[in-house]
């Protein structure tokens, strides 16, 4: 067996390069990518049959150009507007939802947004009956602001 990946080391960096792709699913940063980016370029010296160590100073050498060249737009494209992009309940301004417990004047209710359940006051102060139709204005910590649609 090692007598035959010896003789045929672009399979050594085709198993390279999957084991680095796989590994890149656990940690999400580039840099194995480019590390498997590094080996691809290697195959083609291995099977014209360049020494090993001529085939490691290719993909070092490759693997150091992607990281420079490659890493940075990858990372550019995958956090692409992410200072405006909100999360978790900040997301639910905007959204509509269902009154499934009358919010009366003054006092709280609980609305329905995708499914979960909201502690939900009004934000005129008016009273809106169970089965309205609610769109959420604010969010302080769990309680959401809502106006009848």
């Amino acid at each position: 067996m090692i007598d035959y990946i010896t003789q045929n080391l672009w399979l050594l960096w085709t198993i390279v390069t999957f084991v680095c792709l796989t590994l890149e699913l656990t940690s999400g940063d580039f840099y194995v990518t480019c590390f498997a980016i590094g080996a691809v370029v290697s195959i083609p010296a291995a099977l014209i049959g360049l020494p090993f160590w001529v085939q490691v100073v290719v993909w070092a050498i490759a693997s150091i150009v992607s990281i420079l060249l490659i890493r940075p737009q990858l990372v550019k494209r995958l956090h692409e507007g992410g200072e405006e992009r909100v999360s978790n309940a900040d997301a639910l301004i905007g959204r509509i939802g269902q009154v499934i417990e009358p919010i009366e004047a003054g006092n709280a209710g609980y609305v329905k947004v995708d499914g979960d359940n909201w502690k939900a006051v009004a934000g005129n102060e008016e009273t809106i009956r169970k089965g309205e139709k609610v769109r959420i204005v604010a969010r302080d910590s769990i309680i959401v602001t809502v106006e009848r649609i």
